[in-house]
Formats: structure tokens, C-alpha cells, sequence
């Protein structure tokens, strides 16, 4: 197994959306013992520590489309520096949340050092609201619309490009929650998508086959995991935001987490949402650290 040097980056962000509690998901995916479990395997883990998040003061936008729009944007600029950064040390850059509107920041960071890079998508839901399909304001089910370049114009241009990503090497698995405009998104763009009706029927392995080739037969040259704990079912991951129940079993993300593993496809991560508040005895961060072990190689036997 190739041994790598990973950079730990921090997001405590929970203006993404409007629920309070998922800024304290790195502290808990750290006291669940992320970095003795990755050392253990063997990998080099350096902890960058925090991404500074704006205090937030309602004052400043009372009828804004946006939930929190000026904040996110503060942080998504200072994460995509920072994943920038580590990648430029040849660093394999993990990314912890908060919610997942983080994600705008860590793609933007990725984008340009990829010019064909693939993203699976392991999530509830599928994030391609647009402040004009959104149901909520919520910057976190917006994630991916924004980082295929459709979105706030602020939003989309992090990083002065879009876009980051294009949406032809999008996978998403677990979806069960998508709301109407993100279902015509899908259509209009052909995004490649796994619901749970397809892990049912075809099973987690052939998913996860399909997943992979779908991503090499578009020639990307590194692929980015985005793993929203809410994409587990939530009698495994009760702290989460928004919960859907009838989602992917424990066993099935540790297969897919290990499948992703033995492909040496992936080359950045992020794991997001998790919710301390909500949490059982800090359960669903440690679901977050077991499966960080399946994706970078940890073994039974």
C-alpha cells in the first residue's frame, strides 16, 4: 500500500444552512481518533488545524435569497486557498465539516490543479439547488450546482474560474432526496446518478463497478470523494442535519469505502455533516473515522 501524506483541514461551519451543531463536526471526527487511525495504517497525518468561519450577525441580511451567502462565501475562499496550498506540497488534502456547502470551497481548490477532475458524490441528496429552485436558501443543498458553474455569480467564480467541474464526471450514489428543479438539472445535464433503488437492485459491489468505470472511461486524471454522513441510513448516523431514512447500511459504505481503496482512484476527500448535537454518544463521527480506515486501506487481517 502506498503511503501518504494527508493534510487534515478543519471546516466548523454550520452557516450553510439552519440547523445549529455540524461546526462542531471536526472536533468530534478528531476526538473519535481520526489521526491515531490513519497513523496507524500507516499514512502520515499532519493536522493543519481550522478554517477561521465568520461569526454571523442576521442584521447584515434580513431578506436575503442566500441563507448566510457572505459568510460561506469567506470560507469556501479560505478553504479553496488552503486545499490549494496542500495540494501544491503533495499532500492528499481531507477535508472535515460542517456542512456540506464547504464543498464549494474545497472543488474550487481542486479545480485547477485537475483539468479533467471526477467527483463521486455520496450523499442523500443531490445538492443542485440554485437560489431559484431552492426550497430553503440553504447553501448546503447547493453545493454541487455551484462547483458545475450554475448558481451566485460570487459563489461560482471562487478562485477567479468555473467551471470547476464538469458535470459529466459527476456520480452521485444514495440519493433518495432530490427536489423538483434538481430532478430537471439532472436530466438537462445527464448527471450520473445511484439511487437507492439501484444499490436495492443491483447491490453496493456492481454500484460501485459501474461508479468507477463510468469515472475512467471519462478519462479524469484524480477523483474527489464528497461523503455526506446523511447518505448512511440513519439508525447508523442519527447526528446528521437532515436525515433521510432508507439509506445505505454501514456494511455497504465500508464496501464501497474499500472498493474506492483497492481502485487507488481517489486523490482528495472530504466527510461532512456531522452533527454532535444530534449525535448519539459521538456514534456517527465515529461511523466518520471507521470509514476513513476502509477508504485509506485499513485491513482485517
Amino acid at each position: 500500500m502506498n503511503k501518504l501524506n494527508i493534510s487534515l483541514i478543519g471546516v466548523p461551519m454550520d452557516l450553510g444552512q439552519a440547523r445549529r451543531g455540524v461546526d462542531m463536526g471536526p472536533s468530534a471526527i478528531r476526538y473519535a481518533g481520526v489521526i491515531e487511525r490513519l497513523e496507524a495504517i500507516g499514512h502520515q497525518v499532519t493536522d493543519e488545524g481550522d478554517i477561521k468561519i465568520a461569526s454571523f450577525n442576521s442584521k447584515t441580511e434580513p431578506h436575503a435569497i442566500l441563507r448566510n451567502k457572505k459568510e460561506v462565501l469567506e470560507a469556501c475562499n479560505a478553504l479553496a486557498n488552503k486545499v490549494n496550498e496542500v495540494m501544491e506540497n503533495d499532500q492528499f488534502p481531507l477535508v472535515l465539516g460542517g456542512d456540506h456547502s464547504i464543498a464549494i470551497g474545497t472543488l474550487a481548490g481542486l479545480g485547477d490543479r485537475y483539468e479533467n477532475l471526477g467527483v463521486i458524490w455520496y450523499d442523500a441528496h443531490a445538492d443542485l439547488n440554485t437560489g431559484e429552485t431552492s426550497p430553503s436558501g440553504n447553501i448546503h443543498g447547493m453545493p454541487l450546482a455551484v462547483s458545475i458553474g450554475l448558481g451566485d455569480d460570487d459563489l461560482v467564480n471562487i478562485r477567479d474560474f468555473a467551471p470547476k467541474i464538469k458535470p459529466e464526471n459527476v456520480v452521485i450514489i444514495g440519493a433518495r432526496s432530490v427536489d423538483p428543479g434538481e430532478r430537471e438539472l439532472i436530466k438537462e445535464k445527464g448527471i450520473k446518478v445511484f439511487t437507492m433503488h439501484e444499490i436495492d437492485k443491483l447491490g453496493m459491489t456492481e454500484v460501485m463497478n459501474q461508479a468507477m468505470w463510468y469515472l475512467k472511461d471519462r478519462n479524469v486524471n484524480g477523483v474527489h470523494l464528497s461523503l455526506d454522513l446523511d447518505g448512511l441510513d440513519p439508525l447508523f448516523t442519527p447526528g446528521v442535519g437532515t436525515p433521510v431514512p432508507g439509506g445505505i447500511t454501514y456494511r455497504e459504505s465500508h464496501l464501497a469505502m474499500e472498493m474506492l481503496f483497492s481502485s487507488k482512484m481517489i486523490t482528495s476527500a472530504e466527510f461532512v455533516e456531522v452533527n454532535p448535537i444530534l449525535d448519539e454518544q459521538n456514534k456517527t463521527a465515529d461511523v466518520a473515522v471507521a470509514l476513513m480506515g476502509s477508504l485509506f486501506g485499513e485491513k482485517l487481517v
